[in-house]
């Protein structure tokens, strides 16, 4: 998670909630292993982890501000979730993409409410939980990692 925007005026618990709906929906989509890194991680650093890693592809996931607005008074329901995944040994970005929270997304297209001008924390995180697990199965469709959504017919 790259946490360096510490001057954005959002709870940083807003990281967490995201990290964490990421990672369960790589655990529970998927057969892979999932290693939660507990350190900020920068771009660099995640290009540089992968290189390291043999088999393991390395997600960077960070918290943005889609609004133009003064980040003094942030409208919390412009939040998004940015995901980049960098490949094994080569350290080249696999996917990328971004995803929001309150949102239901049907094909390419997004729908559904924002929480428009919500600054409820409690509230805040658990849209961002979603907007985490959104990013992990987005992440896991672009690898082909996903377990099948409809039981086998017999």
């Amino acid at each position: 998670m790259d946490r360096r925007d510490t001057f954005a005026g959002f709870p940083i618990s807003y990281y967490d909630a995201a990290l964490i709906g990421c990672a369960d929906s790589l655990k529970h989509g998927s057969s892979a292993m999932v290693d939660v890194a507990q350190q900020e991680m920068s771009r660099s650093d995640a290009i540089k982890k992968a290189k390291d890693e043999k088999t393991t592809y390395v997600i960077l996931l960070r918290v943005a501000n889609q609004s133009m607005s003064s980040t003094t008074n942030p409208n919390y329901g412009d939040l998004a979730v940015e995901y980049t995944v960098f490949a094994p040994t080569t350290g080249k970005v696999a996917t990328t993409g971004r995803t929001y929270q309150g949102s239901t997304r049907k094909g390419p297209i997004v729908v559904g409410p924002t929480i428009p001008g919500s600054n409820n924390t409690v509230l805040g995180e658990d849209s961002m939980k979603r907007a985490g697990e959104d990013a992990g199965d987005r992440i896991l469709s672009a690898l082909h990692l996903s377990f099948p959504t409809t039981p086998p017919s017999h």
